[in-house]
Order: structure tokens, then sequence, then C-alpha cells
């Protein structure tokens, strides 16, 4: 956690700034004026926007690899946990809008492979391996093709929960989620886990745009 608070609002702004908007269309001086903060104190800690950009990364690597493990040391039932790493990865898919990934992907491919690292070095893998590790336990079914399934969550995923195709429907993007999650994976529990679930999605989880 940032204990400077000016440095921990920059951070914080701007990484909804860019998530939302892109990097390229937003600059150093909107985000001074979105915080009320004087250009002087915002450029005595991030001198450029690059700079700014990728301690946005980092800090949000960072965060979010604190998250992924306080699920995976939890003491909750394997299915529970399992539930949790499942919605985790879909916020991770979600959250960054369109123009961020094509920006930074563009911009700063450096940084767009630390980001990707963790997405599938880290979120993708513990799922992959927790789910092979379900079915060996009787928690998931021994017919499931796991790889198959990763696959299929992350496109419906990002299918579904985008701005355009959201907009077209009656849902929120919580609901979608929530149908998809049940669809797939009540889909792939055996009988026994199924009754042993809770059906509860996690509020500290919960996707925000």
């Amino acid at each position: 956690m940032d204990t400077d608070p000016d440095r921990a609002r920059i951070l914080e702004a701007a990484s909804n700034r860019f998530l939302e908007a892109g990097i390229s269309k937003v600059t150093l001086d909107e985000i001074a004026s979105e915080l009320r903060m004087s250009k002087k104190t915002l450029y005595k800690y991030f001198p450029s926007k690059d700079s700014l950009l990728k301690h946005v990364i980092q800090e949000r690597i960072k965060r979010n690899g604190k998250r992924f493990n306080d699920i995976m040391v939890s003491k909750k039932p394997f299915e529970e946990k399992l539930q949790d790493i499942l919605f985790f990865a879909g916020k991770e898919i979600t959250t960054p809008g369109r123009q961020f990934i094509l920006d930074l992907r563009r911009i700063a491919p450096d940084l767009w492979e630390q980001a990707e690292e963790f997405r599938r070095g880290t979120i993708v893998a513990a799922v992959t391996k927790m789910m092979r590790q379900a079915k060996e336990e009787g928690v998931l079914r021994k017919d499931l093709d796991v790889e198959l399934f990763v696959l299929m969550f992350q496109g419906s995923v990002q299918e579904i929960l985008n701005p355009r195709t959201l907009s077209e429907q009656p849902f929120t993007a919580v609901q979608a989620f929530s149908g998809i999650l049940k669809i797939l994976f009540e889909g792939a529990l055996t009988a026994k886990a199924r009754l042993r679930r809770s059906d509860d999605i996690p509020n500290e989880l919960s996707i925000e745009r």
C-alpha cells in the first residue's frame, strides 16, 4: 500500500482514466485538474506520462497479485475458492477498456508484456491448474476438457461483458457475469460439488468499470 497520500491519489486517478479512456487521450494536465492538484506537485512524483504509466501498470500488477494470493490461501471449500478465482479472472479480463489495451500494446509493449505475463502466467495458469486438481478430487466432472473450459470462459467474458454488447441488453455486467459463471461453472461441477457451493458472488470482487 502506498503510504504517500498524494502519490496514491495520482496513481488511482491515472489508473481509472487510462483504463476507461485509453492512454493516448489522457494528459497529465487533465489528471492534475481532476485532482485539483498543481502540475508542479504531480510532476514532482511523475516527471512524464511514461513514468506515470509504468507505475500505474506495476502498481496494478502488485495490487492484483495480492488479491490473487488472498484467494489462494483462503480456507474456503475448494469449489468456492475456484469460483472466486474465476470471478477474479473475469474482472481482470473485463476491467481494461479496448482503447487502453490497444494503446498499451502500441505505446509501451514492454509494459504490455508485463501485464500479459501476469494474466497468462499467473491467473490463467492458476485457473487451469486448480481445475485439473478439481477433476482429480472429484469436484469437476471427469469428462471435462479443462483447456476448452478456460478458453470458453475467457471468450464468453470478453464477448459479452463489453460496453457495446451490454448497451443492447437488459442485464448489468454483474448479472451477465453471474450468468456466465453459473452456466459454465455449474455445468462443470459434479452433482455433489454443486450442492456444497455457494451461489453468492463475492462482493469484494464485484465488477467495476
